[in-house]
């Protein structure tokens, strides 16, 4: 599902920062644990959109289904167009 929101995210001509918690050894781990208490469902992806938690690939998901990922983007200066 990482993949499918980095996909997304440079679809739209976002250049995300993305932190591979799988290559950051024992940092990661507590990472991923800190995450699975904010997101109720899985902890990766988690998605930050001007230094606030959006959420998972659902939600991520959803927003741009509904429209709402694109001004959201835009907002938080992700996005220029």
């Amino acid at each position: 599902m990482c993949h499918v929101v980095k996909r997304l995210l440079l679809g739209l001509g976002v250049g995300p920062t993305v932190y591979e918690l799988d290559q950051l050894g024992r940092g990661g781990r507590e990472i991923q644990a800190v995450l699975s208490h904010l997101l109720s469902a899985a902890a990766v992806p988690a998605v930050f959109v001007g230094g606030q938690l959006l959420g998972g690939v659902e939600k991520v998901m959803s927003c741009h289904i509904n429209g709402s990922l694109v001004p959201l983007l835009k907002q938080a200066g992700a996005l220029w167009l």
